[in-house]
Order: C-alpha cells, then sequence, then structure tokens
C-alpha cells in the first residue's frame, strides 16, 4: 500500500473530532451518577464497537488473533489496561476541568510521551535527526508542543480571571487543583495506547496478509489491534466502576432506581428517561471508539514514520475541543488576552498538524516505496 500522509492527516482530524465530541453526549444523561454512566460507555467504547467493526472488515479476525503469539497478545493487553488509566482518570479530568482547559493539560504530556518513547525504544532517533524528512517531523512535534502551552496559558488565565459561580455555570464539578492533578495522571497513562500500538504489529502484519488474501483494504489492518488494546482498557474501567458502584450504593441505576438527592428518598427514573441515557451512553461510546477507528486507518496512511501519528491525533483533538467549548461557552467572560492564546494555540496546532503531514509527504517523495 503506498502512502497518503495528506489523506492520512485528513484521517486523523476526524477522529480528533469524534474524540473531542465524545463527551457532548454525557451532558444530556440525568440522575445517574459518574460510574454508572461511565461503565455502559464502555461497554460500548471499549468492547461492542472495536469487536463489531473488526468483524465486520477484517475477514478473519479469529484466526488472526489465534495465531498471534501470546506475549505479543499479553503485552499489548498490559499497554492497554495502562491506558485504561489514563482513560479513567481523563474522564475525571473532563469532568473538573472542562473540555477546553482538561484537554489541553492532559493531551499536552501524552502527546510527549506518545510521539516520541516509541521511535526512543526502538532506537529510530538518531536516523530520524540525521534526515530531513524526519527532521520537519520532530519539527512540527515541537510546534505541536508549542501550541499545547498556549493552549494551556489560556487555560491557566481563565482559571484565574472567572469566578467560582463563573466557573460552575460552565463546567459543574469546577476544581482546578483536583483536575490539574488527575489530568497530569491521565496525559502521562494516555499515551500507553500508543505503546500498545507499537507492541501489536505481529497482529497488524497477520490482519495485512489476512486483508491481501480476501481483497480487502489493507488501511483495516490495525483494527485487531484495538480489540485487545481496548480489552485492557475495559479491565481497568470496569473494575474501578465496581468498586465505586459498591461504596456509592449506585448499582440500581441500571434499573432506574436512584436517590433524590433534595429530599435522601428514594427515587425512580422514568422508562423514557432510562432509555434516553442508554442511547446518550452508546452515543458517547461510538464516537469514543471511532477516534481510535480513524486513527488506526490515518497511521497506515503515514509510511515510515506512522509513529508521528500520535502528534497528529492529539493536536486534532485539541483543535476540535477548543471549538466545542468555544461554542459551549466556557471561554465567555474571559479577557482579551486569554481569548488571543485561545486563538494563538489553534492556529498553532493546526500548523503543526500540516508540518507533520508535510514530512511524511517529504519520505514518500523522495525515498522509494517497496
Amino acid at each position: 500500500m503506498i502512502p497518503n500522509p495528506f489523506l492520512g492527516v485528513l484521517y486523523h482530524w476526524t477522529g480528533g473530532l469524534a474524540s473531542a465530541s465524545c463527551y457532548l453526549p454525557f451532558r444530556s444523561i440525568r440522575k445517574w451518577s459518574w460510574e454508572t454512566y461511565w461503565l455502559i460507555q464502555g461497554f460500548f467504547s471499549f468492547l461492542l464497537a472495536p469487536i463489531f467493526a473488526a468483524l465486520l472488515l477484517v475477514p478473519q479476525v479469529a484466526m488472526i488473533l489465534h495465531h498471534t503469539p501470546w506475549h505479543t497478545l499479553l503485552l499489548t493487553y498490559f499497554w492497554g489496561l495502562l491506558w485504561g488509566v489514563g482513560g479513567l482518570t481523563f474522564g475525571l479530568t473532563i469532568r473538573y476541568l472542562g473540555i477546553a482547559l482538561g484537554y489541553a493539560v492532559a493531551l499536552g504530556l501524552t502527546t510527549a510521551f506518545g510521539t516520541l518513547m516509541p521511535p526512543l525504544f526502538a532506537g529510530e532517533m538518531p536516523a530520524l535527526l540525521h534526515e530531513i524528512p524526519g527532521q520537519v517531523i520532530l519539527f512540527g512535534i515541537g510546534v505541536c508542543m508549542v501550541g499545547i502551552v498556549l493552549s494551556g496559558i489560556a487555560g491557566y488565565s481563565k482559571e484565574r480571571e472567572l469566578s467560582a459561580a463563573q466557573k460552575k455555570k460552565t463546567v459543574a464539578e469546577f476544581n482546578f487543583p483536583k483536575g490539574l492533578l488527575v489530568a497530569i495522571l491521565a496525559g502521562v497513562m494516555s499515551a500507553c495506547f500508543a505503546y500498545g500500538l507499537a507492541t501489536g504489529k505481529p497482529i497488524a502484519a497477520l490482519a495485512h496478509t489476512d486483508l491481501l488474501a480476501h481483497g480487502r483494504a489493507l488501511e483495516w489492518k490495525n483494527l485487531p489491534i484495538l480489540i485487545v488494546i481496548l480489552l485492557g482498557g475495559l479491565t481497568t474501567n470496569f473494575t474501578w466502576c465496581v468498586v465505586l458502584m459498591i461504596r456509592n450504593g449506585t448499582a440500581a441505576q441500571f434499573l432506574g432506581k436512584t436517590e433524590d438527592i433534595a429530599t435522601l428518598h428514594p427515587a425512580s427514573i422514568k422508562a423514557s428517561g432510562l432509555s434516553l441515557n442508554y442511547l446518550l451512553c452508546a452515543a458517547a461510546g461510538i464516537l469514543w471508539y471511532l477516534q481510535f477507528f480513524f486513527y488506526s486507518i490515518g497511521q497506515t496512511m503515514m509510511g515510515k514514520y506512522d509513529f508521528s501519528s500520535w502528534t497528529l491525533h492529539m493536536a486534532s483533538i485539541i483543535i476540535f475541543s477548543t471549538l466545542w467549548g468555544i461554542y459551549l461557552k466556557e471561554w465567555h467572560g474571559t479577557s482579551s488576552k486569554t481569548k488571543v492564546f485561545v486563538g494563538l494555540g489553534l492556529a498553532v496546532l493546526v500548523l503543526s498538524t500540516l508540518l507533520v503531514g508535510y514530512g511524511n509527504y517529504l519520505n514518500v517523495k523522495f525515498i522509494p516505496v517497496g
């Protein structure tokens, strides 16, 4: 398959839009605790969607996973477990910081760790530093980090300028110290997804052979890897949500039974409201999965330096999450200076995705394929 970096950038932008949008359905869920709706969306995003997509698009996905060496499956699953911690705390980050600030802080760390660690471990960094395409990509990654810093400055400025009442109007549980702590943990651990994709390459190789034999599109070859990584993520999230349900006594919410906080008396959700909650969780879960679906396709388009896909993915998420934050008026009431930082951050992040895409294009153009 001939790489197409600019088409890959478009796929990454689509994945970024899906990721930035996946928390929106949660805003309309009523009378459910965080652990209840998070677990429901997790079954859709971590289990049902990846299995369904792989079965639909990869002819012999079960056989591929069966023939994958156990150490590859276990290592990929292990990185998924650790990534699950990042996904779990990322949800808490959005809960405490909001979409715009939460994404900027957490994804800044994720970008740095998730992009640079795989080539460092693989010993590819010296080659990157001595090849023009690699230098352009690394420069693009640096520009991305500048854009993330600008977005973070905008978020910090917002936190200082708005009153507690203004913050809670757009982010009901706004808590900067607690949010910053979980954002750092989310950022470091979320990078493990990139490591899982790197260790799962033998799975992709088997899928490549299968797709080629059946005349299917080779872009789907990473989908079986997602099953393993996301299963690890489900394990972590399921365990923590069950712990919270036992601690908070919220398991009955699945059946529509809840507690009226104002009166502390048992109450129930109407059948229509309960169904709507499940549908909203399904929508959030499918959107969450689609970010990785499009990421996995975009990565196949990037060529030799496919590790740079992680930067493209993270930058795209921050771009669209910032736009959603503007639409939802999370920046309403801030100063002109803060809004300038928001605009600069967006512009620099868009530039970074173009630079990384151009670096991959130079590699495809000047280095013979195959």
